[in-house]
């Protein structure tokens, strides 16, 4: 299903939003692109620094096979065309913390080409997002501005650590589903194994650019390729959440409406997110390619391999998040939406086939989207930490439908497993508690009998409105300790007040 576009109202009519993001994305290596120093995060300040590293005269690079396999990974994740010849070009510019002054990457011919994924928005709408590229380079090193007043430091660790730029094409039309493509790209390479999306720690961060146009020139872009048609973009740099990415798509949309709409011209530049007031700011005039002085790199030959080696790393792929909605709604019976949501994590999916294996999928999912995920989120807990495992809650589900216990007494089992009052196995909880549901029809009818006696008005009342029932059947389960089997209770009921 695709989602109709969104459009911004303006003072002077209806506009455009127009989004693509360039997604930098660290290869999960041990060592670096060219080098091998370690690229693991956390180590002291230029700890993982090699010659090549520091471009000490005479260094040369050499490719890390590995980075270049965990680059087809990711390709052949995104639908992509793997191109057998690649070649790396120097991008040359000046910064303190690029110590040969210019940038090993990918121009004209990446390792990656054209591809396609499907994103999931909210309410199971989905959009389709081209893939315009991947590109293997080098990441820089850090600038640290904050240790002294005066002066600045530079920590080479991060420099010649491998990066893959994901550039989408311009298919986002809204905060939303850039939020969501950022989302779909993060859970992609996360099911690969090829980057950890650890956005805090810098290993995935997009770079936002945002254009609006007057509504219907999008269309016109489609239909002729001519970029004209959807304004002038800006570039929001290093954007490391998936929240500010969407915040920064709003402020700019606005920004630029704003702008157009007064009589101004938006300016083709790269602007810098604060988070602390949710706005972007001019950093600096966005660069040309010439600017950069691309040429290929004379100390690395072009990169070549056969298709024999992609097939074999297609071979190896693990199911993927697509494949893995399309199957749990498929062979578990799930609505597109509640699949879609277990399948965006890999430890979710996992854990949940844990809990619905041998037990149906219906029952599973609503206790692990709904109860599970509402007591992690409230306790702000990732899956892999969660008290309650996938062992203890399918046993309760058994229990649940076997009528050991009803489904009020499983949340407060499950509430107890999940506070750290118990820690066993949901039977032997239910057992030493005397949390069993009474079956027992004769006791029901018992208890049923003196809330009827006691009740008279009520009784007049439900007769004249059915629906009123409920009020009983709160009564029962409340004077029983929530132990009553629900479906007796509702018959017994029915039967004694002539329902």
């Amino acid at each position: 299903m695709t989602k109709s576009r969104k459009l911004l109202q303006g003072s002077t009519g209806d506009w455009e939003v127009v989004v693509g993001l360039e997604v930098h994305a660290q290869v999960s290596s041990k060592s670096k692109l060219f080098s091998g120093s370690s690229a693991e995060y956390g180590a002291g300040p230029n700890e993982n620094v090699s010659l090549v590293d520091a471009a000490m005269p005479g260094m040369l690079p050499v490719i890390n096979k590995y980075c270049v396999e965990q680059a087809i990974r990711t390709g052949l994740g995104l639908n992509a065309k793997i191109n057998t010849w690649s070649r790396f070009d120097r991008k040359n510019y000046f910064y303190p913390d690029l110590p040969q002054g210019y940038q090993i990457s990918q121009y004209k011919d990446p390792i990656v080409g054209e591809g396609e994924i499907e994103v999931e928005l909210d309410g199971g709408e989905t959009i389709n997002v081209g893939i315009e590229r991947l590109h293997l380079e080098q990441d820089a090193g850090k600038s640290i501005h904050d240790l002294a007043p005066n002066e600045s430091y530079v920590d080479l660790n991060r420099s010649g650590v491998a990066l893959m730029e994901i550039v989408s094409k311009p298919d986002m039309r809204s905060a939303e589903e850039g939020a969501a493509y950022f989302t779909k790209l993060r859970t992609i390479v996360r099911y690969l194994g090829t980057c950890d999306g650890n956005m805090e720690e810098g290993s995935m961060r997009a770079d936002v650019n945002v254009s609006v146009c007057p509504a219907g020139n999008y269309d016109k872009f489609r239909e002729t390729g001519d970029f004209k048609y959807l304004g002038t973009r800006t570039e929001t740099k290093n954007v490391n959440s998936i929240r500010f990415t969407k915040q920064v798509i709003d402020y700019e949309a606005r920004r630029q409406i704003e702008v157009l709409e007064s009589g101004g011209s938006i300016d083709q530049e790269t602007r810098l997110f604060d988070p602390k007031t949710g706005e972007t700011r001019t950093m600096r005039s966005k660069e040309d390619a010439h600017d950069y002085r691309y040429f290929p790199d004379p100390d690395l030959l072009p990169l070549e391999f056969d298709e024999a080696w992609v097939e074999e790393i297609r071979a190896s792929l693990p199911e993927l998040p697509d494949a893995k909605k399309h199957r749990f709604m498929d062979d578990y019976g799930l609505s597109a939406y509640d699949a879609a949501v277990l399948a965006m994590d890999k430890d979710k999916a996992d854990y949940f086939e844990s809990v619905a294996k041998g037990r149906g999928g219906k029952l599973a999912a609503n206790w692990v989207t709904g109860d599970l995920f509402g007591a992690l989120n409230k306790a702000d807990r990732e899956i892999g930490d969660s008290p309650v495992s996938a062992a203890q809650l399918g046993s309760l589900i058994d229990l649940i439908k076997d009528g050991t216990i009803s489904g009020k007494i499983a949340k407060d089992v499950f509430a107890l497993i999940f506070e750290g009052e118990e820690t066993g196995d949901p039977a032997d909880i239910v057992e030493s508690r005397g949390l069993k549901q009474v079956t027992d029809t004769g006791a029901i009818e018992k208890i049923v009998d003196e809330i009827i006696a006691a009740n008279p008005k009520q009784v007049e009342q439900v007769k004249e409105k059915p629906k009123t029932m409920g009020w009983f059947v709160g009564q029962v389960m409340k004077a029983s300790g929530g132990k009553a089997n629900p479906q007796a209770v509702n018959e017994i009921l029915k039967k004694k007040l002539g329902l």
